[in-house]
């Protein structure tokens, strides 16, 4: 039997190879290819491939495209918003050099007001290789600060706010006509893809511009060194901080009628100071409210570091919206704040681990979710996102389609970290454990991961669980939208029970 399995082995590593050296490869021989391995998967399986050799990554590539299909019925017309801005890409030391600063011991801060403030946030999030986002309570310094980083060597400017690039990848497909609501400035509105809508009332004279950090896989500075390539994101945004266009943005769906609603920004009311965003949170949800219940609402959560704030949140906002889409570090902020499952960690301190991502889950979905308990609420969907896999959580009953999804969303993440058309097998590598417990309350029970069938399912209770890898990029070109982009591709692959 071994020797079937080392010539199913080596088939697939030989395709692999073609495939990489020829990515017009056509998609109906691509799945041509995929059938004739098939029959070996098991084989191929057998052979206990190291996560490291392309084998297990081919196979899984190979897979995935097998699983992703189109939804029965797919949304044509989508509403987002209402956080948009123009991003300033710049390497973090490199600029933090320019500014003067020394490498020094990492501190978080939940607001930052120097540039010492900022070297220090910068540091704690490096050294754990997580993503982060700030505001800098300074307008003139961050004006001078935001000067420099445009005017470095290598500097970038793209679409920024979750809602713009959300707006953005949903644009990319033919079939789905977008409404983006947000500050949209002149530089921000000519980078905008021209097939998204912009409202007149929510353009403006002047942009947004956040400040985006990046670092690299091992990279150092000082005493530092990052475990993965990741970014840290600061900005004095007022605009997208007070939320001002969200009731242009409400006012606008009447018209335009959508078929789904894509919401993000709440993240950034909270450096305004408790009085703020208490006082336009209650606004938020009054607005979200006026939403017709027939038209679906996914909400797309960001870095927060207010308790107080993130719970008055997950309290009000979350049993009024269908779906959500947030990575680890907010999962983890949200057990914090709502002193759910495994709320005593400070943090992942690297791979997050599957069962105690399942368990918050499904605390988050059973607490604030559509159940007998809670029939009023609407929340029945949860994708989660981490760099070295995702889960979809559903309630049942209330979405199809979601093998397809959480696929669709983990084959972006890999294309686009590496700015490839297709998986790049050269270029990605498998950091999940192939066995893993799918809860940690010790319950649950122990999962072999199947590269041939790359979405593990399981159940507790009435809800769901699909989990698949992440073909890691090894050198990812530019992290900063992988979320939105990841949540994006879900949901068009996503289809809604009408009920």
């Amino acid at each position: 039997m071994w020797h079937k399995a080392f010539l199913a082995a080596l088939l697939a590593l030989s395709i692999g190879y073609y495939y990489q050296m020829h990515p017009e490869f056509p998609e109906l021989a691509k799945q041509y290819v995929y059938s004739l391995i098939q029959p070996f998967s098991a084989h191929i399986s057998s052979l206990q491939v190291n996560s490291h050799t392309a084998s297990s990554e081919l196979t899984i590539s190979l897979a995935w495209e097998a699983l992703i299909t189109s939804p029965l019925k797919q949304w044509s017309k989508i509403a987002v918003g209402v956080n948009a801005c123009v991003d300033v890409v710049v390497t973090g030391v490199g600029l933090l050099q320019a500014l003067a600063l020394e490498p020094g011991k990492g501190k978080d801060h939940e607001i930052l007001r120097s540039k010492e403030d900022l070297k220090e946030a910068f540091l704690y999030h490096m050294s754990k290789g997580a993503a982060a986002e700030r505001f800098y309570s300074d307008e003139e310094m961050f004006q001078r600060i935001a000067r420099a980083a445009s005017e470095y060597p290598g500097a970038q400017v793209y679409v920024g706010g979750n809602a713009a690039l959300i707006g953005q990848k949903l644009a990319r497909h033919p079939q789905v006509t977008v409404l983006l609501c947000g500050p949209v400035g002149p530089k921000l509105h000519e980078l905008l893809d021209e097939q998204i809508l912009v409202p007149p009332e929510s353009l403006q004279e002047t942009d947004e511009y956040h400040l985006i950090l990046e670092y690299k896989s091992g990279e150092k500075w000082g005493s530092s060194q990052a475990p993965n390539a990741n970014r840290f994101i600061f900005s004095h945004d007022v605009s997208n901080g007070e939320m001002n266009v969200l009731e242009t943005f409400v006012a606008s769906l009447e018209e335009f009628k959508p078929e789904l609603v894509v919401l993000s920004g709440l993240h950034m009311m909270e450096g305004q100071g408790r009085e703020v965003w208490e006082h336009r949170l209650h606004e938020a949800v009054a607005a979200i409210s006026s939403i017709p219940n027939k038209v679906p609402i996914h909400l797309e959560l960001a870095s927060m570091t207010d308790k107080d704030y993130m719970n008055n949140i997950v309290k009000q906002v979350l049993p009024r919206v269908n779906s959500i889409g947030l990575n680890e570090q907010e999962l983890l902020f949200v057990s914090q704040a709502g002193s759910g499952p495994h709320s005593e960690l400070h943090s992942w301190n690297g791979f997050p681990d599957i069962g105690k991502v399942s368990d918050i889950l499904f605390w988050i979905i059973k607490e604030y979710g559509h159940g007998e308990e809670n029939s009023e609420a609407s929340l029945t969907r949860i994708h989660f996102h981490t760099l070295a896999y995702h889960i979809l959580v559903t309630t049942d009953g209330f979405w199809s389609n979601q093998v397809s999804a959480v696929s669709a969303g983990a084959r972006v993440a890999g294309t686009q970290a590496c700015g490839t058309e297709r998986i790049d097998i050269g270029r990605v590598f498998l950091k999940i454990p192939f066995e893993f417990q799918v809860s940690a309350s010790g319950t649950g029970h122990k999962v072999t991961l199947n590269p041939s069938n790359p979405v593990t399912v399981w159940q507790r209770e009435n809800t769901s669980f699909f989990l698949t890898p992440v073909l890691v990029c090894k050198n990812p070109l530019r992290t900063v939208g992988l979320g939105d982009a990841i949540s994006a591709e879900g949901l068009l692959y996503s289809e809604m029970i009408k009920k």
